[in-house]
Order: structure tokens, then sequence, then C-alpha cells
């Protein structure tokens, strides 16, 4: 059965997105899905289905997660595979800064990549590869602009991980 690991979107921020890992392990039990794990409390979970659409994936994840939290979770989903990818597309840049990763939901065009990477400066530097977008700071996250927010601006849904979870990640579910 294919395995697949999931992004969720903005949980555990405040005070009203509040979603433990027990009961995001609990909504995708409950669709049946198996070999359910999570990483930390920021919306990482691992899992095995029998569907092969991503689409179809993460249209039931939310509808999961919605009737579990109380509230609608973006949730985007890639292949082991995939995630491994975006992590050797990290090593490749030699960026000794702040690296973030934001995953995207639907691969962007290359007119509006070329809009995005057009942003980056000496400090802060974006670069895009298939539906990860590598955010390279200097400073730190909070005083840059090329964010996860900018990133949504122009290439919609996405959520962002700094580079040391996906790597814990790649280590712990895609080896």
């Amino acid at each position: 059965m294919p395995t697949y690991i999931a992004f969720l979107r903005a949980i555990n921020l405040g005070a009203h997105r509040k979603f433990p890992k027990d009961r995001i392990v609990a909504a995708v039990e409950g669709l049946g899905w198996t070999d359910v794990r999570t990483h930390i409390n920021t919306g990482n979970v691992r899992f095995d289905c029998s569907l092969r659409s991503r689409a179809r994936i993460e249209a039931a994840l939310e509808g999961a997660f919605r009737e579990y939290a109380g509230f609608e979770v973006p949730t985007i989903v890639l292949t082991p595979a995939e995630l491994r990818d975006v992590a050797a597309q990290a090593e490749s840049f030699g960026h000794d800064g702040g690296h973030y990763v934001s995953f995207l939901k639907d691969e962007p065009s290359e007119a509006v990549v070329r809009l995005l990477e057009e942003r980056s400066s000496a400090e802060e530097v974006a670069k895009v590869g298939g539906r990860a977008v590598h955010l390279m700071l200097r400073e730190g996250y909070h005083q840059a602009r090329l964010t996860n927010a900018a990133v949504e601006k122009q290439l919609g849904v996405a959520t962002n991980r700094n580079i040391t979870v996906v790597r814990a990640l790649v280590e712990k579910w895609c080896s």
C-alpha cells in the first residue's frame, strides 16, 4: 500500500486553531488508513492508504480534519520520494542561513515562479522546485519579506516548515 506524507497548514498557532496530534491520528485512522504517525505538533503526518490520486487524498483528509478539528485545515500531500527530492534540492543550494520550505498545493506556472524568484535579494533568496519553494534568509524568518504569506499571495495555498524538520522527516519516514 502506498505511503504518503501530509503537511497541515495553520494549526496550533493560536488559541482557536488547536488540533492535537492524537486527534490528527484519529481523523486519518477514521478514513481507514493505516500506519499513521505524526512528528512534533505542527501538522506533519505519515500514513498508508490505497488511494493514488493526490487530489482525492487531500480532499479526504481535509474533510476528516474539518470534522475532527472543527475548522478548515488545508492539507498538502507528498510521496516519500517527493519529500526526499525536496531535501536534496535544499542540499544543492549550499545555504548556511535560515532555510524554510513552503510546500505548495499545486505546481505553479513558470511565469509565476519567475515573478517570485525575481523578488530575491542578497539577503533573501527564493528558489522553486516543483511544489516546493525554498526560502533562504540571512535574517530571521519574522523579519523577512519572503515568507509563506508572500509565497501564498503569488503561488496559492502553501504551508511552511524549516529545513531541520524536512530533514528529520526524510530521515524518519523516507529511508
